[in-house]
């Protein structure tokens, strides 16, 4: 049984810590480059004097971060749409639980989109493995992120992974706010989003009742990204490469790259739905199966959200049909599109070592995915 002390280092920064994390945050240089990349028209002394009398999560979130992800989408996208977000009752805290393609902007992206649906904001999942200096440990609480501790031995994880549980169920059960987590453990490399079983055992850890009761306190809801160009592509494919000998090593500073890529990079058009919420389909599974029947079935049943509710792209459907050398979806691209995606795929692979046929295949198929997995629901 997990008390609220038990929490501790794991929770985001309560509002009485916001004002001198704030500050930390002001002081560091990194945060200048921040500045000028994104606010680079406006007076840089203004923000930094905002920020300087910001005292809460809330004021952080609405005067700083919503600007700032909506600067990113107007520098680095072609624009952002959203649907689903109806479907939500304010007041009602979920636990949003989406495919993952982006470090940073899948969770942040979220926050603006409920903000602009009249929602409070969610805490958000923050791997202890970014968290490697303090100024991306006070960014990352300032804007209610909690952490999830990565590694350990097996005794470590299975503590880590109960009060992990605890911790996401109090704070849907009884500080009635929502929290936003990944469908799995990293991003999804080649496209094919799919829902860890192991997530969710981990979130049945701390049910008191029954399968079905104890997953419809949490209020879950899939929750979809669709980027036309995926972020981070290039890396994700050289991991993928470097992942095939089972020798893979991630470096230190692999991950802040991937989040100074990730929001760089042009993404073209991003869009962000609502998936129907499990609670209307738990009914579905049998409540005589097994508990990992049970979680397999809640798993698929997620799966088959995310890829319903994915939005596809010419890029999608010209993977596709290179990948089997086909056009059976010639009709949703056009010659333009196709020549356009074949610049973009040239631009991703030129710099990445190793036999071209496989990295052409490993490119095509992270876009092809999305695809071939809404088609296998027909």
């Amino acid at each position: 049984m997990f008390k609220e002390d038990d929490f501790e280092d794991i929770r985001p920064y309560n509002d009485d810590e916001i004002n001198p994390a704030l500050k930390r945050i002001i002081s560091e240089p990194l945060f200048e480059k921040i500045l000028d990349f994104l606010f680079s028209d406006q007076d840089k002394d203004v923000i930094r004097h905002k920020l300087a009398e910001t005292y809460t999560a809330a004021d952080f979130q609405r005067n700083f971060m919503h600007p700032l992800v909506y600067s990113v989408i107007e520098k680095t996208s072609d624009g952002l749409t959203s649907d689903g977000f109806e479907q939500l009752t304010p007041g009602t805290p979920y636990l949003f639980v989406g495919n993952h393609r982006d470090i940073v902007l899948d969770s942040a992206i979220l926050q603006v989109l409920l903000v602009d649906h009249n929602h409070t904001t969610s805490e958000i999942t923050f791997g202890s493995n970014l968290m490697i200096n303090q100024f991306i440990i006070d960014l990352g609480k300032v804007n209610r992120m909690f952490k999830v501790i990565r590694g350990g031995n097996k005794m470590e994880l299975m503590r880590n992974s109960q009060r992990l549980s605890a911790y996401i169920r109090h704070t849907i059960k009884n500080n009635k706010t929502s929290a936003w987590i990944a469908q799995r453990s990293g991003r999804t490399k080649d496209g094919n989003d799919k829902t860890e079983p192991g997530l969710l055992k981990m979130f049945n850890m701390s049910g008191d009742k029954s399968f079905h009761d104890s997953f419809a306190e949490l209020n879950i809801v899939p929750l979809v990204i669709s980027y036309e160009y995926e972020p981070c592509c290039a890396l994700k494919i050289k991991e993928l490469i470097a992942s095939l000998d089972g020798t893979y090593q991630k470096t230190q500073d692999e991950d802040l790259k991937s989040i100074i890529t990730g929001i760089t990079q042009a993404k073209g058009k991003i869009h962000m739905s609502i998936g129907k919420p499990v609670n209307h389909f738990l009914k579905d599974i049998n409540p005589a199966d097994t508990v990992n029947n049970k979680i397999s079935r809640l798993a698929e049943l997620i799966d088959a959200e995310v890829y319903r509710h994915y939005k596809l792209w010419p890029s999608n459907y010209i993977a596709c049909d290179m990948a089997f050398n086909s056009d059976e979806y010639s009709n949703q691209y056009t010659a333009k599109d196709k020549e356009l995606f074949l610049q973009y795929m040239e631009n991703e692979i030129r710099g990445i070592a190793g036999d071209r046929k496989m990295i052409e295949d490993l490119f095509l198929k992270t876009y092809a995915n999305p695809l071939i997995n809404i088609s296998r629901l027909k």
